[in-house]
């Protein structure tokens, strides 16, 4: 794969108005290469794991991204994880610098797994996720996991495909 490229995602199959219907293909199984990738930096809070301002937070990013040309539909991906259980941190791919925003660049190799089921599967995901960086010979540092759809649109479209997306150490094999 081309460096700080992602997999396709197909955003033509929008029935919802809301997300596009996620394909899967292409996403599993694949090693993003990421060297200084641009990304805006953004934080929700939660309550035990559970996003309390996600849709406000996601809405203003948007804006900001539309409103600066930084959206890049060829080049999509949100990463998030959890540092803690009151707050969760989400990284989204731009194609430039977004004002009024926190901007980071991300590099490394990071692997990637689909998977499809209820959100209280993460512990689950999480933990695959872990293996699959053992497997490679490394100790997991940083998982974070790219969340196709809303719930809503999860359950409209009859499938909730959340991607890990797990950092491959430099040590690893």
């Amino acid at each position: 794969m081309q460096e700080n490229r992602l997999p396709h995602y197909d955003m033509s199959v929008n029935t919802t108005g809301c997300c596009p219907r996620f394909d899967p293909a292409g996403w599993d199984g694949q090693v993003l290469h990421f060297n200084d990738k641009p990304f805006l930096r953004a934080t929700t809070r939660s309550e035990n794991h559970v996003p309390q301002d996600m849709a406000e937070v996601f809405s203003r990013v948007n804006a900001h991204m539309q409103q600066a040309g930084a959206f890049d539909p060829d080049n999509f991906i949100v990463l998030s994880h959890d540092p803690s259980a009151e707050t969760g941190e989400h990284f989204f791919a731009v194609s430039k610098p977004v004002p009024d925003e926190e901007m980071v660049e991300l590099s490394g190799d990071f692997v990637t797994r689909v998977f499809d089921g209820p959100y209280q599967d993460g512990p689950r995901w999480q933990a695959e996720m872990e293996a699959v960086v053992r497997a490679r010979g490394a100790e997991p540092d940083r998982i974070f996991f790219f969340y196709t759809t809303c719930p809503k649109c999860a359950a409209a479209y009859g499938h909730n495909y959340v991607v890990g997306v797990a950092e491959i150490p430099a040590q690893a094999g």
